[in-house]
């Protein structure tokens, strides 16, 4: 004789449920009662197939105690409803990755669990492979900016110690001709001469501070920055205040860079955008870090406009995480800027 097969469950709303893009099911004993065809593809099987299967047989082995101890959570009522993501074993072995939304419900007048789950397995692998691309991009730009670093080095040292020696060379040269002129005409000339040379060589000594300040390399940071601030105020006419650069600043001299680049880059965006009277700058150690707190009184900006980005704020802040460090922004329309930079110490 045939065996009797088990009358299907009745579910209510069983049509809706039927076609949900959403794997529906319940369990009960351990075993799963009833599956709409999407939960049942989410590992291999058709419903009728996983009905009565376990979840022994489902669920990856590292998973299986703790999703045991959820589901009997729910059925003894300890928490009524929980949301968490496990990992399925699908019919051909490979793993599934579940986001599953489950209650403590009554089927057949007994308790029982229900629930939702979702194969977020693609999910998953994009946000993985964008976490590794905004990885890649991040170390893309930290070598990127040591690079340009070692460049600016390269050339600044070319340009002061080379073309500066040249000119310095050819400036002795038009100084000894100058001596041997005879008419005014001579004279007048190697003059002008001599002029135009100290006007190079003041440029080329100009062109090789801007590309890396010898301040920075002979006399520190501190020095740097406030030989800098001074120059910033003259050129932009604010006025400007300077505490805390009497402190030893123990950094080592990536982290030195790296600071007096996003010092640069904050007094820049300042004269670009900010509209302001005045700007504040503050050098500190704190829980071992060292903390630089740059503020204007300008016109500020939306904190919303970060979302769209800024270059200038994007580059400071890639600077900043390069050296272990973090830089955050405090700004509103109207009361000015704040940038607050901390980075280890030694």
């Amino acid at each position: 004789m045939d065996t009797p097969q088990e009358e299907a469950p009745n579910i209510p709303f069983q049509a809706i449920i039927e076609q949900s893009l959403a794997g529906i099911y319940i369990m009960q004993d351990e075993q799963f009662v009833y599956s709409n065809a999407t939960w049942a593809a989410i590992v291999g099987y058709t419903p009728q197939e996983l009905q009565g299967m376990t979840l022994k047989e489902l669920v990856a082995p590292d998973m299986y105690e703790t999703v045991l101890h959820r589901y009997y959570q729910r059925l003894h009522g300890e928490v009524q409803s929980m949301r968490f993501h496990t990992r399925g074993v699908h019919r051909d072995g490979h793993i599934v990755d579940i986001e599953i939304h489950g209650s403590r419900m009554t089927f057949r007048g007994r308790p029982a669990v229900g629930g939702v789950g979702i194969d977020i397995s693609e999910r998953l692998r994009r946000d993985e492979e964008l976490r590794r691309s905004r990885e890649q991009l991040q170390q893309l730009a930290a070598y990127t900016s040591e690079k340009l670093e070692e460049q600016r080095l390269s050339i600044a040292r070319d340009v002061h110690d080379v073309l500066g020696g040249m000119l310095t060379a050819l400036k002795m040269d038009v100084t000894r001709i100058a001596r041997r002129a005879g008419s005014d005409e001579q004279q007048a000339l190697t003059q002008e001469a001599l002029g135009l040379t100290q006007n190079i060589i003041e440029t080329v000594k100009a062109i090789s501070e801007s590309l890396r300040p010898s301040a920075l390399d002979h006399a520190g940071l501190a020095v740097a920055m406030a030989h800098d601030l001074q120059q910033f105020s003259t050129r932009s006419g604010l006025r400007h205040t300077l505490t805390g650069d009497d402190a030893p600043l123990r950094l080592t001299a990536k982290r030195a860079t790296a600071v007096y680049r996003i010092f640069n880059e904050g007094l820049t965006n300042v004269a670009r955008h900010a509209q302001a009277r005045q700007v504040d700058v503050t050098l500190g150690e704190q829980d071992g870090c060292f903390v630089m707190t740059l503020r204007d009184d300008g016109q500020g900006f939306a904190p919303s406009t970060l979302a769209t980005g800024s270059l200038g704020l994007l580059s400071m802040t890639e600077r900043a995480r390069a050296v272990g460090g973090e830089l955050a922004i405090d700004a509103a329309e109207g009361r000015g800027t704040r940038l607050v930079l901390k980075v280890p110490l030694l």
